[in-house]
C-alpha cells in the first residue's frame, strides 16, 4: 500500500501542487515565527550580557522628584564611599534623561521615546569603558557633547560642528567633541544618545552633585556578591543594588517575556492560515479520491480492506505534508532573515547575532505540516474506503446518502444556533466574560456555517444567476450551474475565503466603529487649535508654557498639569489648569457652580467623583499637598465627566507652590483666526524651533488618538494576508481539478459551438461566483462578530455607535471578484486549449 500511495503522489504531482503550497505557507509562518523569536531572544540576551560584562554591581535610585525632603539620587559623597571599598576597581556615577538631536533640517533624529542623554564618566585614564570613540573624544567642557555614530551619520555631523540639542527645557547649541559606539540597547534599536559633561548632565536631569545610577567594576579576583554586601549599607533608602549578572538575567527574562507575547500573536495568525489550509487540502483529496473511484474500487475487489484504503490516502497525505514541511521550513528561515532586514530598513535595529535554529521549530514544522495534512485528508480517505467494489463496473462516484445529508445539515444547524446564541449572550455581558463567550460562540458558529455552507450555496448563488444570464448569456448560465453542481466542493472552496473575510470584516467593523467614536470624542471635547507635547511622551518644561503665553496670536492657553494631593487621607488625581482659559481650549460642561471659582483658589470636580465622594458645590475640603503642607480648597463647580479632563481641576497658581518640578504632559492653545500656517509658525518660533516638541493641529490631534487604531488594523490585515493567499490557492485548485474532471463536457461544448473565449469566460465566472459567495458569507458573519465584540466595551468608549464600513465592505466584494478572475487565469486557459476531439474521448 505504501508503494501504491507513493506512485499515486508521483502520478498526481501537478494536482497536489496547491496543497503543497498551502501547507508550505502555513509551515513557513510557524517555523519562521519560532526561528525569528529564538534569534531575536538570543541576540538581545547576548547584548544584555555584554552590556554588563564589566559591571560587578549596579545601583539604581528611585527618588521622587516632587518630594523635597528626599535626596534626589545618589550623592557624590556616597559614590566616593563605594569607590573606596575593598575589591572595587572603579565606581562611575550615571545620570540620564531625554535628549533630542536636530538634523540639519531641524527635524528630530530618532523616534522620541528612545532619544537619550547621559554623562561621560571617564576614569583616571580619561576613558569611559561604556563607550568606544571612533572620532574625537568625550566632552570635557560645558558647551561640548559627544554623539553615537548612527545619529552623527544621520545628521551628517563631524567633530567640531555645532549641534542643536533639545532636552525638556529650551534648545541649546553644543560643539561636537567626539563620535562613539556603544552596546546600549536603546541606541542599537534605532535610538540616539548624547553624552554631556557630568556637571551639565546633573544640572539638566537631576541636581548638581547627584547621580541616578552607579556602576561598580570589580578588581581582579574580587567577588561580586561580597561587593554587593558592602555597597548596600552605604545607600540611601530610595536606592537598590544588585549584581551585574542578576541585572543581565532580569533583562534577559524581560526580553523573553516581551518576545513571547509577540510569538503567541504570530502563531495565532499562523494557526488561522493552517485552518484555512485544511479546507484546501481536504478539497484536493476529496477530488482526487472522486477521480480515482474505479481504481480504489478495483483495489477493494482484489482484496484491499477499508483500513488499507484509508491508510493509503493518509500515507499520500503524509508524503505531501513531509515535502511541504521541508520546503516550508526553509522558506521560514528565509522569512526570518527577511524580517530582520525589514526591521533594519524601518529603523528598528536588531543586535547582530547568528541565526538560531533549535530543535523546537524543526519538530514543530514537520509535526504541524504532516499532522494538518493527514487530518485534512482523513475524511476523504474514510469516504474512499466506503466505495463498494461494484462501483468499479460503472465508474459511478458514491453519492452522499439522504441520511448523511440530513445528519450534516442537522449538525450544522445546531452548531450555528448554539454559536449565534453564545455571541448574543456575550454581547449582553460586559468585559472579558462577554468576550470569552463571544469567542466560544464565534468558533461554534463558524464551524456550523462551514458545515452548512454547501446547503447555503444553492439559494445564494441562485440570487446571482439572473445577473449572470442577463449579462453573460450562455457562459453565465453554465457558470452558475457549474458552481452548484457539486455543493460540497463549492462550499469547501468558499469556506476558506469566508474564514479570512470573517476575521477581516470583524476587525474592520470594530476598528472603524471605535475609530469614529474616538474621533467624535476628540472633536467634541477639544476647542483648542493646537496641542503641544514632547516627542518622547514626557513632560514639558514650564518655560514652554511661558513662551506660548507670550506668543503672538495666542488668545488662550492652558496646560493639563498632573497634580496629586490628599483629601481626607485619599489621593485625588487632579490637573492644574489656567483659570479662564481652560473653558476656551477644552469643552467643560458645568453642571453646578462656575469655573470662575478656579481663579479664586477653588476646585472643579467631575460629576461621578463628586457623587462618589459626596462632595457638593460650596463644600470646603481639607487637603495635604505634595510637599506635605496642609490647606483647604472649596468646591466651586461640578462638571460632566470627560476623557480629556481629570476628575479634579485646580488653578496652576494654587498647585505650583507645592510642586518641586511641575509635570506638564500637554498644553492646549487657542489662536486668533484659528489654524493657519502663520499661527503654527508663531508657536514653533516661540518654542525656539525645538525639534523635541510637537505642535499638533486639530487633525494631528485626531490622528494621535485614532491613528493607532488604523495602524493596528493594517498590521492585522497584513498578518491575515497569508490566510487569504491560501484561500486563493484553494479557488485555483478547485477550478483546475474541476476542468480536469469536465474535459469531456468541455469538449462537447466546444463541439456544439462554444468558442474558446466563452469557455474562458465560463470558468472565470464560476470562480467569481464561488469567491463572491464566500465573501458574502464571511462579511455577514464578520459584521455580526464586530457588533457583538463592540457591545462588550460600549460603556468604556463614550459616543460608541455601530458603524458598518460600507466602503470597505464594497471593496472586499470587489476584491473577492478580482480574486476569482485571477484564480481562474490558469484553469480558464487550460480549458480553452483542450483539443475537443481528445476531450470528448476522455473517460
Amino acid at each position: 500500500m505504501f508503494r501504491t500511495a507513493l506512485r499515486n503522489v508521483l502520478a498526481h504531482k501537478a494536482r497536489l501542487l496547491m496543497t503543497v503550497l498551502a501547507v508550505m505557507l502555513g509551515v513557513a509562518f510557524v517555523s519562521g515565527t519560532l526561528v525569528f523569536a529564538d534569534t531575536l531572544s538570543n541576540a538581545f540576551r547576548n547584548q544584555s550580557a555584554k552590556s554588563y560584562d564589566d559591571v560587578a554591581v549596579a545601583v539604581t535610585s528611585y527618588a521622587d522628584e516632587n518630594d523635597a525632603e528626599q535626596e534626589p539620587g545618589i550623592s557624590e559623597k556616597t559614590l566616593g564611599k563605594v569607590a573606596a571599598l575593598d575589591g572595587v576597581a572603579a565606581a562611575r556615577g550615571r545620570v540620564d534623561g531625554f535628549a533630542g538631536v536636530a538634523d540639519p533640517d531641524g527635524k528630530l533624529i530618532g523616534v522620541g521615546w528612545s532619544n537619550k542623554g547621559s554623562n561621560f564618566a571617564p576614569g583616571k585614564d580619561g576613558k569611559d569603558p561604556a563607550y568606544t570613540f571612533t572620532e574625537g573624544a568625550g566632552p570635557a567642557q560645558d558647551d561640548q557633547i559627544a554623539l553615537d555614530a548612527d545619529s552623527a551619520a544621520k545628521g551628517k555631523y563631524a567633530v567640531g560642528d555645532r549641534v542643536r540639542v533639545a532636552t525638556n527645557g529650551p534648545v541649546k547649541e553644543y560643539t561636537l567633541s567626539g563620535v562613539f559606539t556603544t552596546r546600549d540597547g536603546a541606541v542599537n534599536a534605532g535610538g540616539s544618545l548624547v553624552l554631556f559633561d557630568t556637571d551639565v548632565a546633573q544640572k539638566l536631569y537631576l541636581k548638581p552633585g547627584y547621580y541616578r545610577d552607579i556602576t561598580v567594576t570589580a578588581a581582579p579576583g574580587a567577588d561580586d556578591a561580597r561587593i554587593l554586601d558592602a555597597v548596600e549599607p552605604l545607600l540611601p533608602e530610595n536606592a537598590e543594588a544588585q549584581t551585574g549578572q542578576a541585572l543581565a538575567d532580569k533583562q534577559a527574562a524581560d526580553i523573553e517575556e516581551g518576545l513571547g507575547a509577540l510569538k503567541q500573536v504570530l502563531l495565532g495568525f499562523a494557526a488561522i492560515a493552517l485552518f484555512v489550509g485544511v479546507f484546501l487540502i481536504s478539497n484536493t483529496f476529496t477530488m482526487l479520491v472522486a477521480q480515482r473511484t474505479r481504481e480504489l474500487a478495483l483495489m477493494r475487489a482484489v482484496g484491499a480492506s477499508r483500513r488499507q484504503i484509508t491508510r493509503s490516502v493518509l500515507i499520500e497525505a503524509a508524503i505531501v505534508g513531509a515535502v511541504a514541511s521541508a520546503v516550508g521550513f526553509v522558506l521560514g528561515i528565509g522569512l526570518t532573515m527577511g524580517l530582520r532586514s525589514g526591521m533594519a530598513a524601518f529603523g528598528m535595529k536588531v543586535p547582530d547575532g547568528p541565526l538560531v535554529i533549535s530543535a523546537t521549530p524543526v519538530i514543530a514544522a514537520f509535526a504541524v505540516g504532516v499532522l494538518v495534512t493527514m487530518f485534512a485528508a482523513w475524511l476523504p480517505g474514510r469516504r474512499a474506503a466506503k466505495i463498494p467494489p461494484v462501483a468499479a463496473m460503472g465508474s459511478v462516484h458514491a453519492a452522499a446518502s439522504a441520511k448523511s445529508l440530513v445528519l450534516r445539515n442537522s449538525i450544522g444547524t445546531v452548531l450555528t444556533g448554539l454559536g449565534a446564541g453564545g455571541i448574543v449572550w456575550g454581547a449582553s455581558a460586559a468585559g472579558d466574560t462577554g468576550r470569552m463567550l463571544i469567542a466560544a460562540g464565534a468558533f461554534l458558529a463558524l464551524i456550523g456555517v462551514i458545515v452548512l455552507i454547501p446547503q447555503l450555496s444553492r439559494p445564494v448563488i441562485a440570487l446571482l444567476r439572473p445577473l449572470l444570464v442577463g449579462v453573460f448569456s450562455v457562459a453565465g448560465k453554465l457558470a452558475g450551474r457549474n458552481a452548484v453542481r457539486n455543493p460540497r466542493r463549492t462550499g469547501a472552496t468558499a469556506s476558506a475565503l469566508a474564514i479570512g473575510l470573517t476575521l477581516v470584516t470583524g476587525l474592520s467593523v470594530l476598528g472603524v466603529t471605535v475609530g469614529r467614536a474616538v474621533d467624535k470624542m476628540t472633536t467634541d471635547n477639544i476647542k483648542a487649535d493646537y496641542m503641544v507635547t514632547m516627542a518622547n511622551g514626557g513632560h514639558l518644561d514650564q518655560s514652554a508654557l511661558a513662551a506660548l503665553e507670550k506668543a503672538p496670536g495666542v488668545s488662550a492657553v492652558s496646560p493639563q498639569q498632573a497634580v496629586y494631593f490628599e483629601v481626607k487621607g485619599d489621593f485625588a488625581s487632579a490637573s492644574a489648569v489656567t483659570p479662564g482659559d481652560i473653558g476656551k481650549v477644552l469643552n467643560v460642561e458645568v453642571v453646578k457652580g462656575s469655573l470662575d471659582t478656579l481663579a479664586k483658589g477653588g476646585i472643579a470636580v467631575a460629576e461621578k467623583t463628586a457623587t462618589k465622594k459626596g462632595w457638593k458645590v460650596g463644600d470646603t475640603l481639607p487637603v495635604t499637598f505634595n510637599d506635605k503642607k496642609k490647606g483647604s480648597l472649596e468646591v466651586g463647580a461640578v462638571f460632566k465627566d470627560s476623557e480629556f479632563l481629570s476628575p479634579v481641576l485646580v488653578s496652576t497658581e494654587v498647585a505650583n507652590p507645592h510642586e518641586v518640578k511641575p509635570y506638564i504632559p500637554e498644553i492646549f492653545v487657542k489662536t486668533d483666526g484659528g489654524q493657519s500656517e502663520a499661527n503654527e509658525k508663531a508657536l514653533v518660533d516661540a518654542l525656539g524651533d525645538n525639534p523635541a516638541i510637537a505642535v499638533m493641529d486639530r487633525q494631528d490631534i485626531r490622528d494621535q488618538f485614532g491613528g493607532m487604531i488604523n495602524t493596528l488594523l493594517n498590521i492585522m490585515y497584513g498578518l491575515l494576508a497569508m490566510a487569504l493567499i491560501i484561500a486563493v490557492l484553494g479557488v485555483v485548485n478547485t477550478l483546475a481539478m474541476s476542468v480536469f474532471e469536465r474535459q469531456q463536457e468541455i469538449g462537447m461544448l466546444r463541439a456544439i459551438g462554444l468558442d474558446r473565449r466563452r469557455v474562458k469566460r465560463m470558468v472565470r465566472l464560476e470562480a467569481v461566483v464561488i469567491s463572491v459567495f464566500g465573501a458574502v458569507v464571511g462579511i455577514g458573519l464578520g459584521s455580526f462578530l464586530g457588533w457583538a465584540i463592540g457591545e462588550t466595551f460600549r460603556d468604556k468608549v463614550p459616543g460608541y455607535a455601530l458603524v458598518l464600513p460600507w466602503d470597505r465592505i464594497g471593496l472586499f466584494l470587489v476584491l473577492a471578484g478580482l480574486v476569482g478572475v485571477l484564480a481562474a487565469m490558469w484553469p480558464a486557459r487550460s480549458a480553452a486549449r483542450l483539443n475537443m476531439l481528445t476531450a470528448i474521448k476522455t473517460e
